[in-house]
């Protein structure tokens, strides 16, 4: 499977091929869901759902489908009737070809006065990615490549650093990162690495990998 980093929190995976791409958000590239067969949305805030963006793959491919929770769906299924599946913790479905389970039920806790909204992750075959969205749901399930979100208002690093420790991947690949500087990147990078217990690596965008 082909891993390709795309800005922020969106993530393309490629096998056999079909494309799979996961929360193509605001903060990514204008064309970050075009080419795709499936697209799965983690929960409505603007870096992980932007509508224009899930327009353009949906329009350029019309064998394309979104798989998401219902904050999501209800605000494009109109647009693509029968394309749009609406999916929740403990659900399973194959996407282009991927066999997808669904972990999560809420996003992580921003402020206590802030109320929380729905975040699914996504499980891919059986274990060799794994995507959260934003929430550090642990699977139970083993992982392979977990999609960490580094950096983010409702974290700190201690607690990114103890959810690659509970989930035990092999390697975790950074996500959620527009918000990182580059001044910043190799505090990160030392301490996740040297703490973690897990492979701990960076993707610039547009840059792949296999996992």
């Amino acid at each position: 499977m082909k891993l390709t980093k795309k800005s922020h929190a969106c993530i393309r995976l490629e096998k056999d091929g079909r494309t799979l791409v996961i929360d193509p958000g605001t903060f990514s590239e204008e064309d970050a869901a075009v080419g795709a067969d499936a697209i799965l949305v983690t929960h409505e805030h603007l870096d992980h759902f932007n509508e224009e963006r899930l327009r353009a793959g949906m329009e350029a491919n019309p064998g394309a489908e979104i798989w998401t929770l219902a904050s999501v769906a209800e605000k494009v299924s109109t647009a693509f009737p029968g394309r749009v599946h609406t999916v929740g913790h403990g659900d399973t479905f194959t996407a282009a070809g991927f066999d997808v389970q669904v972990h999560g039920e809420l996003h992580a806790v921003i402020h206590p006065d802030i109320p929380r909204i729905t975040n699914v992750g996504y499980l891919i075959d059986g274990g060799k990615v794994f995507h959260p969205g934003d929430a550090l749901t642990v699977p139970a399930h083993p992982v392979e490549t977990l999609m960490l979100p580094v950096m983010a208002p409702w974290n700190k690093i201690a607690e990114v650093i103890d959810y690659v420790r509970e989930v035990k991947p092999q390697r975790a690949y950074d996500i959620h990162d527009a918000l990182l500087t580059d001044l910043a990147r190799p505090i990160y990078d030392n301490q996740i690495g040297a703490l973690g217990g897990a492979e701990h690596l960076r993707l610039t965008p547009g840059a792949s990998a296999e996992v």
